[in-house]
């Protein structure tokens, strides 16, 4: 595994501010092969989730998978294109592969956002068209765009025109009472028209009225063969299925139907559960690099002293940087003492890296030596 941090983070090429910013032809797009996907590398994916999966998350996945894909939380494209773009897109190469989500309706906005996010050197860009929140409704996108096919389709055109890097769509099965099979399929026919040609579906319909955002996580039923019988008349496209998968059995069930999975909250609340996910989903070896280290739970710690060290001192504070840890040793002797610690010092305004090397000594040398 990473066991330590690089220290230059991805930054973008400047680009002017104008329409001409999307023409690939007068880009210098950086065609570093970390960008490059592997076919068959979406087969398990950890989903974008809002206040979740920031850098830090990220970079805290990778240290437990090297082949699981990973998203940013939605990005408006409002907030790339008059925002703190570095705030937002900057990541660390050691991420990779990982996709950038965004949020938006307007096709040249979208464009410019995801020439913007090729040029921080995302491997993806994806278009939400499930989130179903009222802030999202009100900015016109998320899951309300399925009731506008078309518009997704002029925006999934203008992206590809504008970038060299895959364009993907993330949507649901229905909004709404729209919830029949044809109502789907003709969504997605519309758009693979424009170019796109792997969707993730969550494979429950969106409430944009009466469900808050985890009602709608929760309280629509999944309907998991609809999902697989748009595998079927579409055998042409990529589908990643996506809600209710909080296991890796579970996970290897889909992938009989279907060509990847996509893992949600489960990441957070049981980091953890990626840690046989490159062996069973990508049949690789933990060979490279550091070939000598064990993939173990301390080992993921050390990796992460380093790189808390290098955020620290770019002005990051250790709360964020550890946040996604704090589930780390879930189920393990000790995991609860891990996780206090971490709560109850991480956040105080002088929180260091021996903060979380102190947290690391709250679990007994027997249980860490033990893992495999």
């Amino acid at each position: 595994m990473n066991q330590a941090h690089t220290l230059s983070s991805s930054r973008p090429q400047q680009i002017p501010d104008n329409k001409a910013s999307v023409n690939k032809a007068s880009a210098n797009i950086d065609s570093s092969p970390l960008k490059d996907i592997k076919p068959g590398a979406r087969r398990f994916c950890v989903a974008p989730m809002l206040d979740r999966t920031d850098r830090f998350c990220r970079y805290f996945f990778r240290q437990i998978s090297r082949e699981a894909f990973l998203y940013t939380e939605m990005i408006t494209t409002g907030a790339i294109l008059h925002g703190d773009q570095d705030r937002h897109l900057s990541f660390d190469e050691a991420e990779h592969p990982v996709a950038v989500q965004l949020g938006g309706s307007n096709p040249e906005d979208l464009a410019r956002s995801a020439r913007i996010a090729e040029n921080y050197g995302y491997a993806e860009v994806n278009l939400n068209c499930g989130c179903p929140s009222d802030r999202v409704q009100a900015g016109r996108f998320g899951a309300c765009m399925m009731l506008e096919p078309n518009l997704v389709a002029d925006g999934v055109k203008a992206m590809r025109d504008a970038v060299s890097v895959p364009v993907t769509v993330k949507c649901r099965i229905g909004v709404d009472d729209s919830e029949h099979y044809d109502f789907v399929r003709d969504f997605i026919g519309t758009v693979t028209d424009a170019g796109c040609d792997t969707f993730i579906i969550h494979a429950r319909k969106a409430w944009l009225k009466g469900l808050s955002p985890k009602q709608n996580r929760e309280v629509p039923p999944l309907d998991y063969p609809l999902v697989y019988r748009l595998k079927q008349d579409f055998p042409e496209l990529e589908i990643i299925i996506n809600g209710g998968i909080n296991t890796l059995a579970q996970a290897s069930e889909h992938l009989q139907h279907v060509d990847g999975v996509m893992l949600g909250r489960e990441a957070c609340q049981n980091p953890w559960i990626l840690a046989d996910v490159d062996k069973l989903f990508y049949s690789t070896q933990q060979d490279t690099p550091n070939t000598q280290v064990a993939l173990t739970r301390d080992a993921v710690v050390a990796a992460m002293l380093s790189y808390a060290e290098a955020e620290l001192s770019r002005g990051a504070r250790l709360q964020h940087i550890v946040r996604p840890m704090l589930n780390l040793y879930q189920g393990q002797p000790n995991g609860r003492r891990f996780r206090r610690y971490l709560s109850e010092n991480a956040h105080k305004p002088d929180a260091g890296v021996a903060v979380l090397a102190a947290a690391l000594e709250t679990i007994q040398p027997t249980t860490i030596s033990a893992e495999a």
